[in-house]
């Protein structure tokens, strides 16, 4: 569609593309200015030819990844918004703008996601998604005004001043316009006092207040005229015949759609020559001269059409070319992809060869270690076997005399624990026949003896349960029988010291006469002593005790 320009296009193209590409990769101060200036001027491009600047920023963005430069990919993504969107690609400028403000939020580039998101809000608005351009502008105010970036401040109480009046709130709409004018004034920014103006004109208009709109847009007609904006000038004056139009003024109306007529075949801009043609047609209507409104009418039409068959054909042609790079993309991702892959096999099979060609020469080489170290190990063994024989000789002799020494200890033990327990015995019934007698001299009628007697019987019952025998017997009966009570705890751990001793008397299998004197209670009361360690012992009704108590 441009062939007249490829040749330019071509070397701007690659002017710019070893620019980005120096630029990138450079982290100097002077070189981080010409980045800028570079992507500057790509943002100039985008708005004559798109194409080009689609091709660039693929091409930027696809270094910057590669290069892991997070703020040049999200510019890239940014302009790319911005280029789809002169396109009407409202989708896809929306999914650019999108991931470059989640890479500025990420890197914490306030001012950049201040731009993106009024950017943002300003696609949703013409996509007719009213609430999210209305959330994407107040986020926008929200970091300008916490930034105190007044310019920022301004554009974005514009933005939500056109916000309010899509929605009909015009007071509020209004509000914003007058906080957008006051910071442009401080500022001393007279391009923005001009488009506020002229947004004010724009919202009065729809109040009917046309005498007020008339003086806004004659103010911004005015700041514009000083800067020689012939495109500003031209919606302005549509905007003032409009005005004139409302009030009756035809003729009045027609004089400002004649400049702005005049201003679009100067400039050649076909939108606003086609909007001024229509202008002059609905004028000359209200004028009833029905012939130069039909001509207007009919330049208007086909003016019209050829601006959208030029839009559609710039739009095929722009499709075709981010086809064409996508498919280039795609061809490249998947050659450098089979490239790496090739080298990674190569290197594979390198390592492999090299691998088994080490393996071999480790082999051989511990084959031959093998040998000598079993060599030297049978040498060795052969000394091991000889020095372990003395050794486990003199082991066996050692431990067969600690076996003797142990079966000795053992038997001396035994003795020791049936001489205590012999004597345990032998004191208890003499101290039982003494109490017997004293029983028997108790039932006398002299009372002094009697009381006397009684507390004499009553201390040698008391030595019954006192006796420090009973610790020496303990302590002997452990040495001899180490893991007896051990064992027992495993089947009944609450029982008393008096079950315990009787337990340790069961397991020396002592008569029922002699427990019942050493424990010092009679043989209705061993029974009922053996019945309730029966139960704690939760032994069946034909199961022994002693058997019990001999098989821990």
């Amino acid at each position: 569609m441009h062939d007249d320009r490829f040749p330019i296009k071509h070397s701007l193209l690659s002017l710019l593309l070893v620019l980005l590409f120096t630029v990138i990769t450079s982290p100097s101060r002077a070189q981080q200015k010409q980045w800028l200036f570079t992507l500057d001027q790509t943002e100039q491009l985008a708005k004559r030819q798109p194409d080009s600047a689609y091709i660039i920023l693929k091409e930027l963005m696809a270094t910057a990844r590669e290069k892991n430069n997070p703020l040049v990919e999200a510019i890239c993504l940014q302009q790319l918004g911005h280029v789809f969107y002169n396109y009407s690609n409202f989708t896809q400028s929306i999914d650019h703008l999108l991931q470059a403000e989640k890479i500025f939020r990420a890197i914490n580039e306030s001012d950049r996601l201040a731009a993106t998101l009024n950017y943002l809000g300003t696609v949703y608005y013409s996509n007719k998604q009213i609430e999210l351009a209305g959330l994407q502008f107040t986020e926008a105010l929200k970091i300008n005004i916490a930034r105190n970036d007044k310019k920022g401040q301004a554009l974005s109480y514009g933005n939500m001043g056109h916000w309010y009046e899509k929605k009909l709130i015009y007071d509020t709409a209004y509000q914003y316009q007058q906080k957008a004018l006051a910071l442009y004034h401080q500022l001393g920014d007279s391009i923005g006092i001009a488009k506020i103006f002229e947004n004010m004109g724009s919202i009065l208009e729809d109040y009917a207040r046309y005498d007020s709109a008339r003086l806004c847009f004659e103010q911004a007609l005015a700041i514009n005229q000083q800067h020689n904006d012939a495109i500003a000038q031209i919606e302005i004056l549509n905007n003032l015949g409009d005005v004139y139009r409302k009030t009756g003024h035809y003729r009045e109306g027609l004089v400002y759609t004649r400049q702005a007529l005049r201003l679009a075949l100067q400039t050649q801009s076909q939108y606003q020559l086609a909007s001024a043609y229509r202008d002059m047609a609905r004028g000359f209507e209200l004028l009833q001269q029905f012939d130069s409104a039909y001509q207007y009418n009919e330049q208007s039409r086909s003016l019209v059409e050829k601006i959208y068959a030029a839009a559609n054909n710039q739009q095929i042609a722009f499709l075709e070319t981010v086809y064409e790079v996508e498919k280039k993309n795609h061809e490249l991702v998947r050659l450098t992809t089979q490239k790496r892959i090739n080298i990674i096999i190569t290197i594979a099979i390198a390592l492999v060869v090299v691998l088994l060609i080490v393996l071999g020469l480790v082999v051989i080489s511990r084959q031959r270690l093998r040998i000598r170290n079993e060599k030297a190990l049978n040498e060795q063994n052969k000394d091991i076997y000889e020095k372990g024989k003395g050794l486990m000789q003199a082991e066996i002799r050692n431990k067969q005399l600690e076996e003797e020494k142990l079966k000795t200890e053992l038997e001396v033990r035994s003795k020791e624990l049936s001489a205590h327990t012999l004597h345990l015995i032998q004191k208890n019934q003499l101290l039982e026949e003494l109490r017997s007698k004293l029983h028997e001299i108790a039932e006398d009628d002299k009372r002094d003896q009697k009381k006397q007697l009684r507390q004499l019987v009553q201390k040698i019952s008391l030595n019954f349960s006192q006796d420090n025998y009973w610790d020496d017997f303990r302590a002997i009966f452990d040495q001899v029988h180490q893991t007896f009570f051990t064992n027992l705890k495993q089947h009944a751990e609450n029982l008393t010291p008096a079950e315990l001793r009787l337990v340790a008397l069961l397991r020396m299998n002592l008569s029922s006469g002699d427990m019942a004197t050493l424990l010092g209670i009679s043989q209705d009361s061993l029974r009922v002593a053996r019945y309730r360690l029966r139960k704690k012992l939760n032994l069946s009704e034909g199961e022994s005790l002693t058997a019990f108590i001999q098989g821990l």
